[in-house]
């Protein structure tokens, strides 16, 4: 599995994982649920650690919310889920975490924003306070510095000083060095607070690709703390997908980055698994590691104006996600399978041939028969509607697994 070789960092322990020090680039994810709501949060978390996302971050701002935290952490453990917890916390952290020591000792990470852990000249005591905590219960913390809420009075004092002494930088590059700044200067606050280099982790973060890949790239030149990697707002849909590629992609294959979200605002309703899936989607796309079977299917074009092979494709990925997690349980290495749904004549057979499992649906004006191969070799040909072929199909894979990822147990 290739690693981390680039940008050399400390190693820092959350939970049962090790961010940094060239091990694996971990995945994390955040509920969108009020925290209050213990159930609802909790069957989140079980569902995005399910998925994929091996640190799962939830919103700690009320005194309710830090109450719910070791019921949360309770319930995740009952249900078999030992995903490290992360607390988020902005402006009253300090707050909670010292009237709350349950949730305190319970959370793997603290995640602190130094722009925001308060409103006056009691920041730093603030600051030192979460990190002491932090110490005192061997806990990790993330201090997150964001574009949105830099600290006024830096931000101010290095404009002067562009301006006084002419240095012609532009408004972007002064806000990206004083979000490194308030990074570096927060990490040594919080070692002089009495937290070791092996329980920070930095991120800095823009809602700009470009501006985020020459950020990553100065912060990792200036330290060896792990870096959390992630486009912030990064927006909805298309757009936070390709955005957060567009820009984790260059830093990853650089080496830079130990930690990712992709953080994709949701539709009213939707799926909030779907950015683990980008991310374990974006790693293997870096072949950086390997999560799920690889499902390869055709775009369509004029050859395919049937939509049975768009409807079998996307039922072979949900049937995938939904088996993964007790194929993982039983069978070791099912996530290199790889599978091919294509839609006509033309790469049809060669890609399905090329896949552990591939089926080639029939296009336009061609015969309606669909060849199955397994490993290169022909194993039968389908025939029937939709459902008759997605049932098939399935059955294929389930043995397939069962055949050549023997069962452990």
């Amino acid at each position: 599995m290739p690693k981390n070789k680039l940008h050399r960092t400390v190693a820092v322990r959350v939970g049962d994982l090790t961010i940094g020090g060239g091990n694996p680039v971990v995945i994390q994810s955040m509920t969108n649920t009020e925290t209050s709501d213990v159930a609802a949060t909790a069957r989140q978390c079980i569902e995005l650690a399910m998925a994929g996302s091996e640190l799962v971050r939830i919103t700690v701002n009320s005194e309710e919310a830090a109450g719910a935290v070791p019921e949360i952490r309770k319930r995740m453990n009952d249900a078999g889920c030992g995903a490290p917890l992360i607390g988020d916390f902005h402006y009253n952290g300090h707050t909670l975490l010292s009237k709350f020591p349950g949730c305190a000792a319970v959370l793997d990470k603290y995640r602190i924003n130094p722009g925001n852990v308060g409103k006056d000249r009691g920041s730093e005591d603030n600051f030192s306070t979460i990190c002491k905590i932090a110490s005192d219960n061997g806990k990790a913390v993330r201090i997150g510095v964001n574009a949105g809420s830099l600290d006024p009075e830096l931000v101010k004092e290095k404009m002067e000083e562009n301006s006084s002494r002419n240095l012609g930088k532009t408004g972007e590059e002064i806000l990206n060095e004083c979000m490194i700044l308030s990074a570096l200067n927060s990490t040594e606050k919080a070692l002089h607070a009495g937290l070791g280099k092996d329980r920070i982790i930095l991120s800095c973060k823009t809602s700009r690709p470009m501006e985020l890949v020459a950020l990553y790239r100065d912060l990792a030149s200036r330290t060896s703390q792990p870096l959390h990697l992630g486009l912030t707002e990064a927006g909805m849909g298309i757009k936070g997908l390709v955005w957060s590629t567009a820009a984790m992609a260059v830093l990853l294959s650089e080496g830079i980055g130990d930690t990712i979200r992709v953080s994709i605002t949701p539709s009213p309703g939707s799926d909030r698994r779907e950015e683990v899936y980008a991310c374990i989607e974006l790693l293997q796309a870096l072949d950086l590691r390997r999560f799920s079977p690889t499902v390869t299917s055709c775009p369509g074009c004029g050859r395919t104006t049937s939509d049975t092979f768009q409807l079998l494709a996307e039922s072979v990925q949900s049937f995938i996600r939904e088996r993964l997690p007790e194929w993982k349980k039983k069978h070791p290495g099912v996530e290199t399978m790889t599978v091919a749904v294509m839609g006509c004549v033309v790469n049809g057979p060669g890609e399905s041939k090329s896949a552990d499992v591939g089926i080639s649906l029939p296009g336009t004006g061609e015969e309606p028969k669909c060849p199955v191969f397994v490993r290169g070799k022909l194993l039968k040909t389908l025939k029937g509607n939709y459902g008759e072929l997605s049932a098939d199909f399935e059955k294929i894979l389930e043995n397939f697994v069962r055949e050549n990822y023997p069962a452990t147990g």
